[in-house]
Order: structure tokens, then sequence, then C-alpha cells
């Protein structure tokens, strides 16, 4: 029988630690709480939902270029069989080994992605890609849940800990930030910039602090766009998309009328017309608009609304959660997926300049699965403990002797 702990044994950020150091023994469903379950079936639903999308989008471009309909339907299924084994290892294993591994993982990832600089895949002028053997890593990608758990490691014990200590980790995330931005990628580092703020804003970090984070932000990305002609011109083409509508506007221009076309219904699904050699990058960056235009203005409205249930289920675990770290953990898992599929549908209906995000659990691509699900089960298991219901194997105590006589 599963015993409730005592409110002091879990209400400390340092406390989650059951005697002994033993790992968290997982729930019986049975004992889930309401919000643990529903947000597996929403992931469950999204992935699903995701592929069939994807095997819509994809099946013209790869008969054409690859000879096989069902190429990226089939690489993208492998993918998220291995993807929900990592949810669900996520969802088994304490949060706080998890949060014990983030600095390293994240130092790890710094280091690869220095190395996509050097020895990485580049792919339109950008050098995101590690390339070992028939798999392709992206750095960018993985480190992104290790974001998550470090901005909440250090912005849960900011008022504890020494200035040596906030600069040295401060100093790692704006080397991140900046080594993605090199390859370049502003889109993710803008992302990443935005999650950690906001995480510090959640932490209680002085106003003149965030401020000033800001004011840094939007000069580095300024910088960048100033630099990266490429950037410039995604800019003045969002502004007016149609100047130029067979040059830097036709991603744009093309999506909006893939949008347009979509009605009030749809055309259906399968029956896209602007992914037929028209639509730029529809298995990816600009999924949503072949998505739009199969099931149209109520379609999106309910994938917006799919997305609000998201967040709200998200929002209340971070509510309850009983330690601080843990509910910076769970609003940063919920702003990266509900916020990165904002931008990505803002790209996509031209209310954001283009970027090369992609659609969490829809878009093609193994590494943003992997990321994707893998935030997904920190979620969850930010849930299930918050319950205070989680247990750990006792310990046997050594019994005194008896005493003689």
């Amino acid at each position: 029988m599963t015993r409730t702990p005592s409110r002091s044994a879990v209400h400390s950020d340092t406390k989650e630690a059951r005697p002994g150091g033993e790992s968290l023994m997982p729930l019986p469903w049975s004992l889930w709480p309401a919000e643990a379950r529903l947000l597996l079936g929403l992931v469950a639903i999204w992935s699903i939902v995701g592929l069939l999308i994807l095997t819509s989008a994809s099946w013209f471009v790869a008969d054409r270029e690859m000879g096989d309909a069902a190429y990226y339907l089939k690489r993208q299924a492998l993918w998220l069989l291995a993807s929900w084994g990592l949810l669900l290892l996520a969802i088994r294993t304490s949060l706080r080994r998890w949060l014990h591994i983030a600095g390293t993982a994240l130092v790890i990832g710094g280091v690869l992605i220095a190395a996509t600089l050097v020895i990485g895949s580049t792919v339109n002028g950008a050098s995101r890609w590690l390339v070992l053997g028939p798999i392709q890593i992206q750095p960018t990608e993985l480190v992104k849940p290790f974001v998550v758990l470090q901005g909440a490691v250090l912005f849960s014990h900011w008022r504890r800990i020494g200035n040596d200590q906030k600069l040295l980790w401060l100093a790692m995330f704006g080397g991140v930030i900046l080594l993605i931005l090199k390859q370049p990628n502003l889109s993710t580092a803008a992302l990443l910039g935005l999650l950690l703020w906001l995480m510090a804003l959640a932490g209680g970090l002085s106003l003149p602090l965030l401020i000033g984070a800001a004011g840094a932000g939007g000069l580095l990305g300024s910088a960048s766009i100033m630099v990266n002609e490429y950037q410039r011109l995604r800019v003045t083409s969002f502004l007016d998309p149609w100047k130029d509508a067979q040059g830097d506007g036709y991603q744009l221009v093309q999506s909006l009328l893939a949008i347009g076309s979509g009605g009030v219904l749809g055309e259906g699904f399968g029956l896209s017309t602007q992914k037929l050699q028209y639509l730029p990058i529809q298995t990816t960056d600009f999924i949503f608009a072949v998505f739009a235009e199969e099931f149209g203005y109520v379609g999106s409205l309910m994938l917006l609304l799919f997305l609000l249930i998201f967040g709200f289920v998200g929002l209340r675990v971070a509510l309850s959660c009983r330690s601080n770290q843990h509910r910076l953990v769970a609003m940063g898992c919920t702003t990266l997926l509900v916020g990165q599929s904002i931008l990505n549908i803002a790209v996509a209906s031209g209310a954001m300049p283009t970027t090369g995000l992609p659609l969490p659990m829809i878009s093609y691509g193994g590494n943003s699965l992997l990321s994707s699900l893998f935030v997904s089960g920190l979620l969850i298991r930010c849930s299930l403990e918050t319950t205070g219901m989680e247990t750990a194997r006792p310990r046997r105590r050594r019994q005194p002797p008896a005493p003689i006589g």
C-alpha cells in the first residue's frame, strides 16, 4: 500500500531524495494524477496526428526524390519509436537524477555545437549537423531539454549560490547561444534566450537584471541580422513578401497561398496542391501550411485549441509543484513545446520573419522528435512527483540484538 509522505518531506528543493538516495518507485497507472494521464494522452494524439500530417506532406517529394513515397514516413516512424522509449525512460527516472546530469549534458552539448562549426555538414549555408554514418545529429535540438533542466537548477537556487557559480552558468548559457548564432541559427538562439529569460522571471530574479538581459539579447539578435545577409533578407521579405514573390519572398508567398486555399473546411486530407512542387520545405519548417490547406480554418483553430489545452495542463502541473525547482522544470517544458509550436505557426502564416524552427512532433526530423518527447516525459514526471505519492524502496534497518536473559 502506498503511503503519502509528510508535507515537510516534499516542500524543499533539496528534500526530494528519499532515505538512502534510492530511486523513486513508479506509480501504478491507477494512482496517476489526472494531469499526468491527460498529458500522456495529449502527447500520444500529438505524435499520431503529426505522423499522419507528415505522411500527407511528404509523399510527393519522397516519391520524386527518393523513389519511395513512404520514405519519410518509415524513417519518422522509427525515430518515433525510439523517442517514445526515451519518453518512458524520462517518466520512470527520478527528476532529481535528470537535474544532477543536466550540467554535464549541457557542457557536452556545447562541445558538439562547437564541433558543427568545424566538421559539421553545411546545408543552405548553415552548419548545424554532425554526420555519424547513416545518422545526422543536430546538437541544437538535443541540447534543449538540458537547457531547461540546468536553467531550473540555476534559477531555483539563485539566492543561495555564490556569484562565481552564477557567472559560470550564465557564461555557459551565453556561450551555447553564441555558438548557435555562429552556425548561424538565429531562431533557435532566440528561442533558447527567451526560454531562459522566462524561467528567470518565474524564478524571481530582479527586474533590473531581467531588463538588462533582454536588452543584451535584443542587441545580439540585431547584430546577427546585420552581419548575416540571409537573415536580413528574410526580415525585409517578411515585411513585404509580394514585392519579390519569385525571389526572397517566394517561400512565404507560397505558404500564404496554401493557407488561403484551405478556406473554411480545407481541401481534405492528402489533397493539398501547394506541396506539389510549389511550397518549399513542406515537410519541416512550413508543414503547417500543408495542414492549413488540407484542414482549413476550422482545422487550424482546432490545432491552436489543442496547444491551448496542452499549455493549460502544463501550467497546472507547474503551479501545483511543491518544489520551486520542479515548478521551473514544468514551466520550461511547457513553454518550450507550446512556444516553439506557436512560433512555427506564426512564421508559416506571415506573422513573424521566416525562421528554421520545426513544428514539434509534426515536422520531419529525428532529433526534433527525440527532444520534444523527452521534454514531454520530463513534464509528465513533474506531474507524478507533484502528487507526493511516489515513494522509495524502504531501506531495511538493522535490528538491535535481542537482550540476553
